[in-house]
């Protein structure tokens, strides 16, 4: 069975929305697109480059798999990040979309009109392991109906206050392990949890 990997760069308060650049996603007014770029370092490019080592598939929402499409089929040869550019093009695109027939990146194919069923499908498959990157409303699903098996977060040490956030109110209630975690040289906190057990409780009394 596969594992459903969600990966994401958020703030301390949670907020995923265009980590990369000011145009990146604007949506609901967003003015603080590319907030990771102040605290990238080589911490947090190996960590990023840590999470594509291993084979994998990605699952997208449509918003991201658009600003994908538009970037990573056209980074030139040699050109920094080339070697995510060639794994991003050849591997399989799962895409959360209404429009299937408009999935033009080569390895592309839509998840359909029940994307819980169809992730769990996928889960259920043989292949590599299916990996999440940005696509918060997609996420938000995939949290809701108990499909995510691991967290690989980078949080910054930044307050957002406002924008997309990477867990609301319909998230399955579920306990992760801490499997690994270290700091950059920037303040960035890399971490990898895995999915445990259900929520336990107690009391101090």
């Amino acid at each position: 069975m596969r594992k459903l990997i969600v990966g994401a760069m958020i703030s301390l308060d949670g907020v995923m929305q265009a980590p990369g650049g000011p145009e990146e996603d604007t949506s609901g007014g967003f003015a603080y697109g590319g907030w990771v770029w102040p605290y990238y370092d080589d911490g947090g490019e190996d960590a990023m480059g840590g999470a594509f080592k291993r084979p994998f598939e990605l699952v997208l929402g449509r918003r991201t798999y658009d600003i994908f499409a538009a970037y990573w089929p056209h980074v030139p040869e040699g050109a920094p990040h080339q070697d995510i550019a060639d794994l991003f093009n050849g591997t399989a695109k799962h895409v959360a979309t209404h429009l299937p027939e408009t999935l033009a990146w080569q390895n592309s194919r839509a998840l359909g009109p029940d994307i819980a069923s169809a992730v769990r499908e996928l889960k259920r498959g043989d292949g590599p392991d299916l990996l999440t990157q940005g696509s918060s409303e997609l996420v938000h699903q995939l949290l809701a109906t108990d499909l995510v098996d691991e967290l690989r977060l980078l949080v910054y040490p930044v307050l957002l206050g406002r924008g997309k956030r990477l867990f609301d109110d319909h998230a399955q209630a579920s306990a992760f392990r801490l499997d690994e975690s270290k700091t950059s040289s920037s303040g960035v906190l890399i971490t990898h949890y895995v999915r445990e057990s259900e929520v336990r409780t107690g009391s101090f009394a």
